[in-house]
């Protein structure tokens, strides 16, 4: 009874998908041809991508390109596929912060690479590699929160919502300009704000373009907190300590609880608790689990 109990039939595909890091949402079975977009993105340089990995396994990713109020390049697009491809490898990594320099978070896409990318078949390619990027994104075993400084605009405000938390500054805002832009969002920015606000919500905002000031967007639930400081160090010291509230303990509990809730996102009921199942067998009987039982503090903190 306890062997058939264990024996795991084949994976489902969609299964696959969340247990093999660095898969993406498309290739060339859809008509997408990464090595060609990332030629196009080559030609338009300027801003860089930032990692910085800390010792107690949060990890700050910054935006850096504050003459354009940290809007994305090309070669940003590229250096962000970078970033991820590298944190998808830090197997000490617990937690993540997404801010933009010199306080202000991200204005999106540079018009520059959007002007010469002006063809249909080039947004939906570059769209593609953004989606690709920000689903790997998203399915990191790191708890993630994005610090918004001054504005976050367009792919910038659907950046945000890749993150699992996101904080604001006192005098910061997030706006999907899109609709001005007589375009949709296409860096998965629609589907991920429907699943954190709501589909009523979320039409609101976008149709309407809302300006999303701090108060607006904590009472709409599309953050979690108001920042005291709008200072850049200050607020990052706030950010930092908000986030390891959620990472506090060993990595590979962080990383299995992270994975288990990012399950269900993609995953129907069933393929969900199959793989909450598979993860429990990562931690039970590991160490912390074993130092735990043997300090007998089930409850006590």
């Amino acid at each position: 009874m306890a062997q058939s109990l264990l024996k795991t039939p084949p994976m489902p595909v969609r299964t696959k998908l969340l247990h093999h890091v660095g898969l993406s949402l498309y290739n060339t079975s859809h008509g997408f041809n990464e090595e060609e977009v990332k030629k196009k993105l080559q030609q338009f340089s300027g801003g860089s991508v930032d990692l910085q990995k800390e010792d107690n396994g949060i990890g700050i990713l910054t935006l850096n390109n504050p003459s354009k109020m940290n809007a994305f390049s090309g070669v940003m697009m590229l250096q962000l596929l970078e970033k991820v491809i590298e944190l998808e490898n830090w197997t000490e990594g617990k937690g993540l912060i997404v801010r933009g320099a010199k306080n202000t978070f991200s204005s999106g896409s540079d018009l520059n690479a959007v002007k010469a990318l002006g063809t249909p078949e080039d947004g939906m390619a570059l769209c593609m590699f953004m989606q690709n990027t920000l689903t790997r994104f998203v399915r990191l075993p790191l708890i993630s929160v994005a610090l918004v400084q001054g504005r976050a605009l367009g792919g910038g405000a659907e950046l945000t919502t890749a993150c699992d938390f996101r904080l604001m500054t006192a005098q910061s805002e997030i706006r999907f300009v899109h609709k001005e832009m007589g375009i949709i969002p296409s860096w998965g920015g629609a589907t991920r704000l429907v699943e954190i606000i709501g589909s009523r919500q979320a039409l609101r905002v976008l149709s309407g373009a809302l300006k999303l000031d701090s108060k607006k967007a904590l009472h709409i639930g599309m953050v979690e907190e108001i920042l005291q400081s709008s200072d850049e160090t200050e607020c990052l010291k706030e950010a930092r300590e908000w986030l390891q509230q959620f990472t506090n303990g060993p990595p590979e509990v962080i990383r299995a609880l992270k994975k288990s809730v990012s399950s269900v996102k993609e995953l129907c009921f069933k393929e969900a608790l199959q793989t909450e199942r598979d993860l429990l067998g990562t931690v039970w009987g590991g160490p912390a689990n074993l130092e735990a039982i043997a300090r007998k503090e089930k409850f006590n903190k």
